[in-house]
């Protein structure tokens, strides 16, 4: 390509929380004249839609699903797993090196440089093998990739197997993080050492720390001391935080609603139904595209939103193909009816960014994945944490303990939460004694972060430099 048009491979790992971010900074890479081709799988496809209709000089490259005996037939997003399908996903989009490889000896113009989202280290062999760079997108922020790399890194193992309680402990990152077991890695965690599929994702994060740099979603104010660590750590600078990356033209209220997904709820009638309430006064409830509650935990949560007398909005997401749907996402019979009029209840998928944004938010209660904990810091809206797995315990930490923007509620995507105790941090999360101080901080950090982004701020630099960067890397490669 051309000194002005590098042109980029983009491989997005399938998954909403993964797919989604990587998507809108792919709309940045364009906006600022690099060429693009994305490489999805034919279901993940439609995905895609809304950034080829803004951009229609973006080319896909559509490569066969592979088959696996544990994903089901027809399925190759994520989103349609249980928990436990991440690894098995990793490993077999590892099958695709070779047709990757024989896409880009054939290509008249191949792409100079790969980014590719964390979880597809094996990427990185590919770049090497031939001749040009890779660099990892993180969907994670730096503090939870801190603690991943070092585990990968340094293997740590239980002293007694059995106590998932037994605490792990990182005194080389900032803060000294600690975690019992049971909160790490669940893709650390199910490592067996010497099975193909374990030595092949540990061979993937390795490849991570050794790709040529890598770009997150995260900014500056937010995680100075992790991202400055990671350049210690990984002997570079080659380290950029571009976030928080926001949808394209998400300023449009009439609302992309059906962004990632659909909803049995129109967004223009959810925020007709947020018209009408007060300013903070609305509880927004939801646990992301991936988690689906027990029907135990959902009965609790149901209880203490009755008994918390807050307005609310649940978003509660359906049993996958992988679960026992009679045990899963199943929303009490008596809710709704006892609820109506001070509660909404949305399946499956809410237009989270315009939820967040609307003034009768008060409080967010979240399982810390970090694009809701990036939605909400840009919306200025205070959390109650409930983290369930991957990177959400670190999450959780740096909102309540560092930045002090949240409350803890609950923790564990087992735990079933005491209703009353619940009902008790609801109500207080729009009307307790320190909502204002909590809600002053989080309208800090949302100026920080938009000011991050704008001409001049942190963000903005970081992603002009990458693009710089890309640049050089084609002209080399040229030459």
């Amino acid at each position: 390509m051309s000194e002005n048009h590098p042109h980029v491979l983009i491989f997005p790992y399938p998954a909403q929380g993964h797919m989604l971010p990587l998507l809108d900074f792919t709309h940045q890479l364009v906006n600022n004249g690099v060429a693009i081709t994305i490489l999805v799988t034919p279901k993940n496809l439609p995905i895609l839609d809304p950034l080829l209709s803004r951009n229609p000089s973006i080319k896909t490259l559509v490569l066969p699903f592979p088959s696996h005996p544990s994903i089901p037939a027809g399925v190759e997003n994520v989103k349609d797993l249980p928990a436990n399908g991440f690894r098995s996903m990793m490993y077999n989009l590892g099958k695709q090196r070779d047709p990757i490889l024989e896409w880009f000896r054939n290509h008249p113009s191949p792409p100079s440089a790969i980014i590719s989202d964390m979880f597809l280290g094996f990427t990185h062999e590919i770049a090497t093998q031939l001749g040009i760079r890779r660099y990892v997108f993180s969907t994670s922020g730096a503090l939870a990739l801190s603690v991943v790399y070092s585990l990968w890194r340094a293997m740590p193992k239980r002293k007694n197997p059995n106590d998932e309680n037994e605490n792990f402990h990182f005194p080389n990152i900032p803060n000294s993080p600690k975690f019992p077991f049971w909160q790490l890695s669940p893709i650390y965690r199910s490592y067996v050492e010497g099975d193909p599929s374990s030595e092949f994702i540990r061979e993937c994060y390795l490849a991570d720390i050794a790709s040529h740099g890598i770009v997150f979603n995260t900014f500056m104010e937010l995680e100075n001391v992790y991202l400055d660590h990671l350049m210690k750590d990984l002997g570079h600078n080659r380290i950029w935080s571009v976030g928080p990356v926001l949808p394209p033209g998400e300023d449009d209220v009439s609302g992309k609603s059906n962004r990632g997904g659909s909803s049995s709820v129109l967004a223009s009638e959810i925020l007709a139904w947020l018209d009408k309430c007060e300013d903070h006064s609305v509880v927004y409830v939801c646990f992301g595209s991936q988690a689906v509650l027990t029907n135990k935990q959902m009965e609790e949560l149901a209880i203490a939103l009755d008994k918390s007398g807050v307005k609310f909005i649940l978003s509660a997401k359906r049993a996958t193909k992988g679960h026992a749907s009679n045990d899963y996402g199943v929303i009490p019979s008596w809710f709704e009816e006892k609820v109506a009029g001070r509660g909404l209840v949305v399946r499956d998928w809410a237009p989270q960014v315009l939820i967040l944004k609307h003034q009768a938010i008060g409080a967010f209660l979240t399982h810390c994945g970090w694009n809701s904990t990036l939605e909400s810091l840009i919306a200025g809206v205070p959390m109650l944490t409930w983290p369930m797995g991957a990177d959400q315990f670190a999450n959780a930490n740096l909102l309540v303990d560092e930045h002090e923007v949240a409350i803890r509620a609950c923790e564990g995507a087992q735990t079933v939460p005491n209703s009353d105790e619940l009902a008790n941090l609801l109500a207080e999360a729009v009307q307790g004694n320190n909502v204002e101080e909590r809600r002053l901080r989080a309208s800090e950090l949302r100026k920080v972060a938009i000011n991050g982004i704008k001409e001049g701020g942190n963000s903005f630099k970081d992603l002009a430099a990458f693009i710089k960067k890309l640049r050089e890397e084609a002209t080399k490669i040229e030459v």
